[in-house]
């Protein structure tokens, strides 16, 4: 299964670059809320692959950062497709 956590970590990384040209390529400004929450799973992703231990307190706080980003973003996108 190493290798599926691997591949894990590459896609949201991918995503998370993705987020990026969207605000900078395209000027879209939910790609920062897709960037932020896929950058918050490899950060994660990457320090469990690593066996590096994090308090529960603060997984809570940045998977609850990761959720309000993608909602946002989401939400943005909702609200540009209602306007076409």
């Amino acid at each position: 299964m190493n290798i599926l956590h691997i591949i894990s970590i590459i896609i949201e990384t991918a995503v998370m670059i993705l987020g990026l040209m969207l605000v900078f390529s395209k000027k879209k400004s939910y790609g920062w809320g897709i960037a932020l929450t896929f950058g918050i799973y490899v950060v994660y992703d990457t320090m469990k692959f690593l066996s590096v231990s994090i308090s529960s307190d603060v997984l809570y706080l940045i998977f609850f950062v990761a959720t309000l980003s993608i909602f946002w973003a989401v939400l943005k996108i909702f609200k540009e497709t209602e306007r076409k």
